[in-house]
């Protein structure tokens, strides 16, 4: 994710404390008794993971069914640039028998080509063609272009109508005035009416878009981390403090996407982070055992 990137000498200068829980957000007060935790990453073809992740000898053709016995979700990053229905299929394939959720990217036609316009016929696409995951669906997100502004409200609006009514998705807002207060207090008003949510991502040079804001019970983060700077593991510890008193505050779902410019080291945040969970809060998500 080159969103909101740090070089290595800026890194020490950023404040990375994370925010406290915005007021617009919604939670019923009722610790949940069973949160669903999906912790993954962003690809799965990644050659470097034969070793420490894959096992030796692995061949890129079985890469992704090694992944789905690894971990229990993927952001699925390639329904972004094509929808394949057959390819859809096979992934679906892929994961028969284990439970693990893909969660598609939708389409840059909708989101960045026609930036929300006139997308009815493309948004039934989109929903038609991720069904094709069947159990494997997981909650969909989609990225808006930093330059699409609170000037296209009325689009947002329009979109969101389109979506069936619980339709698991989340949208990730960039344009920094989306976050100036009285118009994020609008946003999430629409949003948490269509039972919607607004993608939390954690980037070093964007705070603004770290709104800390849930308008359903499901959050959905994409952590960005920093070639495995201390900070990456201590920014890490503190959302497991987060998420334990979201779960207490009554959130349900949580999805929890590693991202490293160097890919090779995502799955080593995703081991520590799997393991702090598992610790804290008592439950079972599968371990990566890593191989040094």
């Amino acid at each position: 994710m080159k969103f909101g990137h740090v070089s290595g000498e800026e890194i020490g200068n950023v404040d990375f404390t994370l925010p406290d829980d915005h007021p617009e957000s919604f939670f019923s007060g009722i610790s949940h008794p069973d949160p669903k935790i999906f912790v993954g990453c962003g690809k799965w073809g990644i050659p470097e993971w034969v070793g420490p992740l894959y096992p030796e000898g692995t061949k890129e053709k079985d890469y992704l069914s090694q992944y789905v016995q690894k971990f229990n979700s993927i952001e699925l990053n390639g329904t972004f640039y094509r929808l394949s229905r057959s390819s859809l299929e096979k992934w679906a394939e892929e994961a028969s028998g284990h439970d693990f959720q893909y969660c598609p990217k939708w389409s840059q036609r909708i989101s960045h080509f026609k930036r929300l316009d006139d997308v009815e016929e493309n948004t039934r696409y989109f929903i038609d063609s991720v069904a094709l995951l069947g159990d494997h669906l997981g909650c969909s997100f989609m990225t808006l272009p930093p330059n699409f502004g609170p000037k296209h409200i009325q689009r947002v609006n329009d979109f969101i109508n389109l979506i069936p009514e619980k339709y698991p998705a989340q949208i990730e807002f960039r344009h920094k005035d989306w976050f100036e207060a009285s118009t994020f207090k609008q946003l999430a008003s629409a949003l948490r009416e269509r039972q919607l949510g607004a993608v939390i991502t954690d980037v070093a040079l964007r705070r603004d878009v770290l709104h800390m804001c849930l308008t359903t019970e499901t959050a959905f983060i994409r952590f960005n981390g920093y070639a495995l700077h201390p900070t990456d593991f201590m920014r890490l510890d503190s959302w497991v403090d987060r998420l334990e008193r979201w779960i207490k505050k009554g959130v349900a779902k949580i999805y929890f996407f590693m991202h490293q410019q160097n890919e090779e080291h995502t799955i080593v945040l995703c081991d520590y982070f799997i393991n702090k969970i598992n610790d804290r809060l008592g439950l079972n998500l599968p371990a990566l055992n890593l191989q040094k």
